[in-house]
């Protein structure tokens, strides 16, 4: 996991040990993968669909399919790089 450093003042106001705060990687590779070109289509399909399913309270249409499509290519992708990240 990766850490980051944050100093902790201790009770006389003097720093003490620096904790450190973890990061999952799943979720920063995530963020990456949902960004990339591969996936746009589907979260471009997947924007589409909610805002058409938003904009009428009336309908039963979901967006089911179309957050299957984009999950997918987000976790294949992270999938390529997430085991690089565990000790």
């Amino acid at each position: 996991m990766v850490t980051e450093n944050k100093a902790v003042a201790g009770n006389n106001g003097e720093p003490e040990e620096e904790e450190e705060e973890l990061v999952d990687p799943q979720e920063t590779l995530k963020e990456k993968c949902s960004e990339k070109a591969e996936c746009q289509p589907y979260k471009i399909k997947l924007d589409e669909c909610t805002e058409r399913v938003n904009s009428n309270p009336e309908t039963s249409e979901n967006c089911t399919q179309e957050l299957m499509d984009f999950l997918h290519c987000v976790d294949h992708c992270v999938a390529h790089d997430l085991f690089k990240h565990i000790k």
